[in-house]
């Protein structure tokens, strides 16, 4: 008998993510299809969020994409939720994970952190999938491991490292589907909810005087680039962690 879904998905956890067996093609045409396996079925979803943003990925899409059916899919994946698990884990792949250095710590975490934000921008909307997620991919929880190791080699308390593991990793998340979401409206020709710093100063110049720290900031408010404000944020929440 052939696994299950569910069984498919306790092996990918325990070997990491593997192609799977090819099911096969029927018809006429099967033998010029590329058979369904996991890893086609990542690269077909990759292709869809790339192309129309994260928002347009359904089970039934990624079939159509695939020339079959959904049930086609679920020989393979769970559901949806094994999908975006998947995605995130084949992210995560390309990330590397520095030796941890005590003295380089801030240095390398920042720098793990900045090639898993370059990835996720890359699908607009895909850090979408990162969220309410519990990490069992083992793809995904290498990052995690690494950047634990990280923290507690600068000499962070475990249980803080713990939480700013989670914390940072939410920012990330959080950053990504921010300028998904900035640039989507921007595509749309929505100016009138993303605008440039010109026109921000301009707004803000407007406002009554009742905004007086708004109003004499103005330049600080609109400064630098959003990953100038990544950068930012990154360290501020490391300046936070006691470290031996």
């Amino acid at each position: 008998m052939s696994p299950t879904p569910q069984e498919r998905r306790a092996a990918r956890h325990q070997l990491g993510t593997g192609s799977g067996t090819p099911a096969a093609r029927r018809g006429p045409s099967g033998g010029r299809k590329r058979p369904i396996t996991v890893d086609a079925i990542i690269d077909t979803a990759f292709g869809i969020v790339e192309r129309e943003g994260y928002e347009a990925l359904t089970m039934r899409r990624v079939a159509t994409a695939l020339e079959t059916g959904p049930s086609s899919l679920y020989a393979h994946v769970v559901n949806k939720e094994d999908l975006d698990e998947l995605l995130i884990g084949r992210l995560c792949t390309g990330i590397e994970l520095p030796e941890p250095d005590p003295d380089r710590w801030r240095e390398q975490i920042t720098g793990v952190l900045g090639r898993l934000r370059d990835r996720y921008l890359r699908y607009p909307g895909i850090s979408r999938a990162a969220f309410a997620a519990a990490p069992s991919n083992l793809d995904t929880l290498r990052v995690s491991e690494g950047m634990l190791a990280l923290l507690l080699a600068g000499g962070v308390a475990p249980q803080a490292a713990a939480w700013a593991m989670d914390s940072l990793m939410l920012y990330v998340n959080a950053y990504c589907l921010e300028v998904s979401l900035a640039e989507s409206r921007l595509g749309r020709g929505d100016g009138g909810w993303v605008v440039s710093r010109d026109e921000l100063l301009r707004r803000f110049a407007a406002l009554p005087d009742t905004f007086p720290a708004t109003k004499r900031h103005a330049a600080e408010l609109t400064a630098g680039t959003v990953h100038d404000r990544f950068d930012f944020t990154i360290g501020l929440m490391l300046d936070g962690l006691a470290t031996g």
